[in-house]
C-alpha cells in the first residue's frame, strides 16, 4: 500500500506494515515455523495444565497458587498475542499488518508483559509475608486482598500500555513501511518514524525503568528478609522447603526481568535489531513456556497435584 501524500514528508504516514520477520529462505522459514510452534503448543499446553490442576485442586487453593494461576494465565495471553500472527507470518507472501491492527497487538503485549512484571513483584512480597510473618499471613494475605493486589497489577500495565501505545503511535510512519521485527514493537516501529524521536525514546526507558528497578527493588527486599530468616532457621528440612518454593519463582523472575531489562531499560545494549528480535523470543515464547516446567519441576504440592489428577484421569 502507498503512503498518502501530503505537501510534506511529515503529511505522508502509512496505514498498513509489513512484518518482515527473520531472514532466511524458505527451508529456513520452515525450521523458525517448526521451533515457533513447538514452543507455542507447549506454552498453551503447560500453563492451561497449571490453570487447571491449581483450579481443581483445593489443596492449592490458596495465595500463592492464586497468584501462580494468574502468572500462568498471563504467560497463556500475551504469547498469543504474538506468536499465532507471527506464525502466519512465515509463509504469508504479503506478511502485511493494518496500522489498527499493529496498535491492538502493541497495547495488548504492552499490558500483559507490564502486569506480569508487576505480579512477579507481588508474588516476591507474598513469599516475604508467608516466611518473615506468618501469624500476620492470613490476615494480610485474605482473598480480597490478593484480588487487589492481582487487579493492581492488571490496572499498572494498563497505564503503562496507555502511555506507551500513545507516545509511539501518534509520530507519522512515513520513511518505510516495513517493520524489521516478527511482531509490532517500539523500537522497531520508531524506526519508520519520520519525526523527532527523543521523547518516545525518553518515555520508553524511562517508564521501562522506572517499572523494572521499583519491581525488582521489591524482589531484591523481599528475598533479603526471606534470606535472613531463613539462615535464622534450625530445621535443615524447612531451609529446604523455603527454598523450593522461592528458587522457581526467583528463577521465573531472573529470566523474565533479565529480557526485559535488556530490552527496554538500557539503551545500547542491543545493538541491533537482529539481537533484538533474538531476545524478544526469549521473553515471548522461551520464558512462558518454561514458568509452569519450572514451577510444576520444583514445587512438591504442583507435583503431587498433577499426579493425582493423572491418576483421576487414568481411572477414568
Amino acid at each position: 500500500m502507498r503512503p498518502q501524500s501530503n505537501e510534506n514528508l511529515s503529511g505522508l504516514y502509512w496505514q498498513e506494515f509489513v512484518l518482515v520477520g527473520f531472514e532466511g529462505g524458505p527451508e529456513t522459514q520452515a525450521l523458525l515455523f517448526a521451533v515457533f510452534l513447538t514452543l507455542y503448543m507447549v506454552t498453551i499446553l503447560g500453563n492451561l495444565t497449571m490453570i487447571v490442576v491449581i483450579t481443581l485442586d483445593t489443596h492449592l487453593h490458596c495465595p500463592m497458587y492464586f497468584f501462580l494461576k494468574n502468572l500462568s494465565f498471563l504467560d497463556l495471553c500475551y504469547s498469543s498475542v504474538i506468536t499465532p500472527n507471527a506464525l502466519i507470518t512465515f509463509f504469508s507472501s504479503t506478511k502485511h499488518i493494518t496500522l489498527m491492527g499493529c496498535t491492538t497487538q502493541f497495547f495488548f503485549f504492552s499490558l500483559l508483559a507490564t502486569s506480569e512484571t508487576f505480579l512477579l513483584a507481588v508474588m516476591a512480597y507474598d513469599r516475604f509475608m508467608a516466611i518473615c510473618s506468618p501469624l500476620r499471613y492470613p490476615i494480610t494475605m485474605h482473598p480480597s486482598a490478593c484480588t487487589c493486589l492481582v487487579l493492581g497489577s492488571y490496572c499498572g500495565g494498563c497505564l503503562n500500555s496507555i502511555v506507551q501505545t500513545s507516545f509511539t503511535f501518534h509520530v507519522p510512519f512515513c520513511s518505510s513501511h516495513r517493520i524489521n521485527h516478527f511482531f509490532c514493537d517500539v523500537p522497531p516501529m520508531l524506526q519508520l518514524a519520520c519525526a523527532d524521536t527523543t521523547l518516545n525514546k525518553l518515555v520508553m526507558f524511562g517508564f521501562c525503568g522506572l517499572i523494572i528497578v521499583g519491581t525488582t527493588l521489591v524482589v531484591l527486599v523481599s528475598y533479603g528478609y526471606i534470606t535472613m530468616t531463613i539462615l535464622r532457621m534450625r530445621s535443615t528440612a524447612g531451609q529446604r522447603k523455603v527454598f523450593s518454593t522461592c528458587g522457581s519463582h526467583l528463577t521465573v523472575v531472573s529470566l523474565f526481568y533479565g529480557t526485559l531489562y535488556v530490552m527496554y531499560a538500557q539503551p545500547g545494549v542491543v545493538q541491533s535489531m537482529e539481537q533484538g528480535k533474538v531476545v524478544s523470543i526469549f521473553y515471548t515464547l522461551v520464558i512462558p513456556m518454561l514458568n509452569p516446567l519450572i514451577y510444576s519441576l520444583w514445587n512438591k504440592d504442583v507435583k503431587e497435584a498433577l499426579w493425582k489428577l493423572g491418576q483421576k484421569h487414568g481411572a477414568t
